[in-house]
């Protein structure tokens, strides 16, 4: 798999001649809008096997084997060239498929109101042959430890037509936020506890629910052993019956890292009890703040290893947005929120109102500036497969278990192209 970023004065059958391919398998691989209006900037998917490397000024045979773990041997083989060529600046050379390793893939899937629209019951059914586990997101719990389901129609049948686990996601949001006081309650009254669990068994046995993922954030400090014993006390009931556990933690990248967000997750211990834990490394770029990559690689990098320093790899599945916002500038703290967009979204943004993508090699993101139409400033973040490829291959340098997106819905078609050319689905 290629990706390749459009230059100015490209065309669509251009760079489908410059990789030995078509146009329309660009098109569809892309599910480009405006095939013939491309933006600068623009990351694409060239879906071929393996890739093509351009040699660049000061680059060697030896040089380039090395970074792509072959042997200059094999690297002259397979471009029919001498293992003592001299390299010339624009020769290319193709580089092989490289070998996938297996990581588990998670998405939440968050209906509103009373229904599943059908964008996301569209989204579940062309996503889940990509995923481990469907996460509905969420079933709320009450004071009294009961539950109420968010609309599901077919996601279990979804699920089950494509062997991925559906996972029942339980969140301490009360009155659309998430209630320190409920978290506290469902933490400390073992009562409450109890009944939580009963009600998990039954409704996991009901619909099908194979595993079982806690999101409940902002405890206060004083809570965290008490969140560590409910999630003992949960594992103890829940293991039995066949349903594994996880969590969602918040990106901390030390364990004295102050603010009711972080304080009550105790990682290490969250790596001990439970089956997995999903980190959301994401939202430092966020709707309330000002104009930042969601996910910047170097931030991402900086919770997972400090995660590392406390639970196994093998327990670690790395937080990743689907989305990215569209700032009104100038940034005013309190006015108005970023609005979320899709990647796709964002694209067509750029291309309406004949901006260049640009990309912030530090934080591994793309973004853009445009004006509108009434005249007011804007910037744009957002992800595209130059910013997930750079998370994959982080995945991979540092061994995690998988990714967990959040979330289902928002269109960004290269990502999953790139998933499956990086890595095998575990199913369980």
């Amino acid at each position: 798999m290629q990706i390749y970023t459009v230059q100015a004065g490209d065309t669509l059958a251009g760079i489908a001649s410059r990789y030995g391919t078509t146009s329309q398998e660009l098109i569809t691989a892309n599910e480009l809008e405006a095939p013939n209006d491309l933006v600068v900037g623009q990351a694409m998917v060239i879906p071929i096997i393996g890739s093509f490397y351009y040699v660049q000024a000061g680059d060697s045979l030896y040089a380039i084997a090395g970074r792509n773990n072959l042997s200059v041997a094999e690297l002259a083989r397979i471009n029919s060239i001498s293992p003592s060529a001299v390299l010339q600046p624009g020769q290319r050379l193709y580089l092989p498929a490289k070998p996938k390793r297996q990581i588990e893939s998670n998405a939440y899937i968050e209906p509103t109101g009373n229904t599943v629209s059908q964008t996301l019951e569209t989204a579940a059914r062309q996503r889940a042959p990509y995923l481990t586990y469907l996460m509905p997101f969420s079933y709320r719990v009450d004071r009294e430890g009961n539950l109420t389901a968010p609309p599901l129609n077919d996601f279990a049948t979804i699920a089950q037509n494509n062997n991925t686990t559906l996972s029942l996601a339980i969140s301490t949001i009360e009155n659309g936020q998430f209630s320190a006081e409920l978290g506290t309650r469902i933490v400390t009254v073992t009562s409450v506890q109890d009944r939580l669990f009963t009600n998990i068994i039954n409704t996991a046995r009901d619909v099908g629910f194979r595993e079982v993922h806690f999101d409940i954030e902002f405890l206060p400090a004083e809570n965290r052993e008490d969140y560590n014993s409910f999630l003992r006390r949960a594992v103890a009931r829940l293991r039995p019956e066949g349903l594994r556990v996880s969590t969602a933690v918040a990106p901390k990248t030390s364990a004295t890292q102050q603010g009711q967000w972080y304080e009550a997750h105790d990682y290490a211990a969250h790596g001990e009890i439970v089956d997995f834990v999903i980190l959301m490394t994401y939202e430092w770029g966020y709707s309330g703040g000002p104009p930042l990559a969601v996910s910047p690689l170097p931030n991402v990098r900086d919770v997972v290893e400090y995660a590392l320093t406390e639970m196994p790899a093998d327990k670690i599945v790395m937080g990743q947005n689907l989305y990215g916002y569209d700032w009104t500038l100038p940034y005013e703290p309190g006015g108005d929120y970023a609005k979320a967009v899709s990647p796709q979204r964002a694209i067509a943004i750029a291309r309406e109102n004949n901006a260049a993508i640009q990309y912030d090699t530090t934080a591994q993101a793309p973004f853009f500036n445009y004006t509108d139409a009434d005249g007011a400033q804007h910037e744009v973040w957002f992800e595209d497969a130059r910013s997930i490829q750079a998370k994959f291959d982080l995945t991979k340098e540092l061994n995690l278990r998988g990714i967990a997106y959040w979330k289902l819905g928002l269109s960004f078609p290269q990502n999953w192209l790139l998933l499956t050319d990086n890595f095998i689905i575990r199913k369980l």
